[in-house]
């Protein structure tokens, strides 16, 4: 549901308050003096084939394949960079991955602080990174115009986008150019694209056409964002993704994907997982369907219903929200030998694995790792091995961290902008409605705004006013009532 902007009071109170935040949650400030002497030394002294790989392992020249970052605005944290070209009977994607472990000693310090933090946490003042700046932001990252050790993936897909060959190896390759999403967008659809970007637009829409047959699930929920301004303000809205952020997405999935089959086929590795919804899960989305008037064939499956619910329809958005609660329970399952008994996606529909992300998620690193030696034909270096076991759990609190400072820092944000329009009253959606607790969910039109109010009388859907009663940004606390008609 977009909404206009909202412009926030001035810059100081929202950095105290996101500052008390990161000290409430514990999020880790700076780093250790041992890891920023590592990764300045290896900043400095460059990439190397880490522990373990043998030294008969080639590093291949790709430099001559003309990549591009796609990214946010801003970024200089950059996983990857993609390229395409056509091929007798399809395509070939090469996707480039950042070699994080060519700077990194597996029994360093870098290493155990990252698994400590599992994820770089983002907050709308600042980053806090996996890694230091030096390698995440300098050495490391797929910067353009700089000569870059990566992973390259090479993926061959047929006419219709479907995977057909997909091998990881170590190469040298050199950004063109990064890209903002807008900017992306703006040469695919004027026609001014070179032919590699261009065919992101016709792969992922292949691969989302792909994604539709297999039953995956595409929730379109808008989701509240804190943007920092150029003026020092910040912004509350909702972020409503351009198609070129969905086709750039197509292609992660696609080499997650590629990398799960080659290491369930290898015998050992990570996976991303998520368990199929539970029956009764579904039937109540069923029912909250029924109650808001949505029509809901019984031979149609739910990743096909969801899929069609439009965010910008006040009941549809609704059910968009009550969807969401079959997507929960994803984890990641490692193995070495026996195949874990659940190894699928159920959002993806398929086998799925984290690769793409190494500068911010540590899984992939070690995924990598085993993917690497599976594609090269030698046996995976002990220490990715040996570490498979812990990294789900790593990864479990590193991503409940991350949850816990998103939502602190919107509820403050939300606090802080309402503050000053105590008794207004606002137009909303009832987005959830939960009658034990007397309850429900409602999403402002504008701010953009979700949260709770004291009564399950409106009815699921329904687009109702409500009355801002109280903001406390301290407590990050807002109370809103029902206006009776």
């Amino acid at each position: 549901m977009p909404t206009l902007p909202i412009r926030c009071p001035p810059q100081s109170p929202f950095i105290d308050g996101f500052d008390t935040i990161r000290s409430q949650l514990e999020i880790p400030g700076s780093f250790s003096a041992a890891v920023l002497e590592e990764a300045a030394d290896s900043a400095k002294n460059g990439p190397r084939l880490p522990a373990g790989v043998p030294t008969s392992t080639s590093v291949i020249d790709r430099r001559d394949i003309e990549f591009v970052t796609v990214d946010p605005p801003g970024s200089q944290d950059l996983d990857q960079a993609y390229a395409a070209e056509r091929r007798d009977g399809g395509f070939r994607v090469f996707y480039a991955i950042a070699d994080v472990a060519a700077f990194i000693a597996h029994d360093g310090p870098i290493s155990a602080e990252s698994l400590e933090r599992a994820v770089t946490l983002y907050s709308p003042d600042m980053r806090t990174p996996l890694h230091p700046v030096e390698l995440s932001e300098g050495a490391a990252s797929l910067l353009a115009d700089k000569d870059r050790p990566a992973l390259l993936w090479t993926i061959d897909l047929d006419a219709e986008g479907r995977l057909e060959h997909a091998h990881l190896e170590r190469a040298t390759v050199r950004s063109r150019e990064q890209l903002d999403y807008q900017t992306a967008q703006d040469r695919i659809d004027n026609g001014t694209a070179h032919e590699s970007l261009a065919l992101l637009k016709t792969i992922g829409q292949l691969r989302e056409a792909l994604e539709a047959e297999r039953g995956a699930v595409s929730l379109s929920l808008p989701s509240q964002e804190v943007v920092h301004q150029d003026d020092g303000t910040f912004v509350l809205e909702y972020d409503i993704s351009r198609p070129v952020e969905g086709w750039n997405a197509q292609i992660s999935l696609l080499t997650g994907i590629a990398a799960a089959k080659i290491m369930l086929d290898g015998g050992h590795g990570l996976l991303r997982t998520l368990p199929e919804p539970y029956g009764r899960t579904v039937r109540s989305i069923r029912e909250a369907a029924k109650a808001l008037g949505i029509d809901w064939p019984k031979d149609m499956k739910y990743a096909d219903r969801v899929r069609e619910l439009d965010p910008n329809i006040a009941r549809e958005a609704a059910l968009l929200t009550q969807s969401a609660r079959a997507l929960r329970g994803a984890g990641y399952v490692a193995f070495n030998g026996d195949l874990p008994e659940l190894r699928t996606h159920s959002a993806i529909a398929s086998e799925y694995a984290h690769v793409t992300a190494p500068l911010r998620r540590v899984a992939d690193r070690y995924a990598n790792e085993a993917i690497l030696a599976l594609c090269g034909g030698y046996d995976t270096p002990e220490w990715a091995l040996s570490a498979l076991p812990e990294i789900p759990s790593a990864m479990g609190r590193g991503v409940s961290k991350d949850r816990r400072l998103e939502k602190a820092i919107v509820d403050f944000v939300e606090a802080v902008v309402l503050q000053p329009h105590k008794g207004k009253t606002f137009d909303a959606v009832v987005v959830d409605v939960d009658e034990d607790d007397n309850r429900s969910k409602i999403q402002l039109k504008d701010p953009a705004v979700v949260a709770r109010i004291a009564t399950s009388a409106a009815d699921l859907g329904a687009e109702v006013q409500v009355r801002l009663d109280e903001a406390i940004p301290e407590k990050r606390e807002i109370t809103f009532s029902l206006v009776e008609p």
